[in-house]
């Protein structure tokens, strides 16, 4: 059985276009080695920033499924399904998970929350197939509500009688 060859020093044989995974493996190897006048800093820059936003894009992402999910159980009570209170907790979940790994985005579900809304209630309209101003324009629920383990939202006759 042959061996693996080992990865080329040579950057044009492990260009980050050609194969991101060589090219990852060897920035890696350079920068425990200490040599940094020999890394792609152009592109290893590019790929630390894309790490944070990577972080930003799963909160919003996950952010706008749990709002659709939360507006299709107040407003279609009728088809609530073990899976949409699983989407809910998972989402929840998830959404905590990426703000423990980096809590200097902790703000951030508040910094996108109307955009995030919007693409939910698109979203839960699509699911639904109601009609997209059914769902009304401003959050029937906080942040902080969307984000509660506990917190599962009633429908809107029954919000009419408390």
């Amino acid at each position: 059985m042959q061996q693996a060859a080992a990865p080329p020093d040579d950057v044009s044989e492990a260009s980050y276009e050609a194969d991101f995974v060589l090219w990852s493996e060897r920035q890696a190897r350079l920068l425990r080695e200490g040599r940094l006048g020999e890394l792609d800093i152009v592109h290893l820059v590019e790929e630390v920033e894309g790490v944070g936003n990577s972080y930003r894009d799963e909160i919003e992402s996950r952010l706008a499924v749990l709002l659709a999910h939360l507006l299709k159980w107040k407003y279609q009570p009728g088809s609530r399904t073990r899976s949409w209170e699983a989407t809910l907790l998972e989402q929840r979940r998830r959404i905590a998970r990426v703000i423990r790994r980096a809590p200097s985005l902790r703000a951030y579900p508040q910094e996108v929350f109307a955009d995030s809304y919007l693409s939910g209630r698109l979203d839960a309209a699509k699911e639904t197939g109601m009609d997209f101003t059914l769902f009304p324009p401003d959050p029937p629920f906080s942040l902080a509500e969307a984000l509660d383990l506990d917190f599962f939202p009633v429908e809107p006759d029954r919000e009419a009688r408390r």
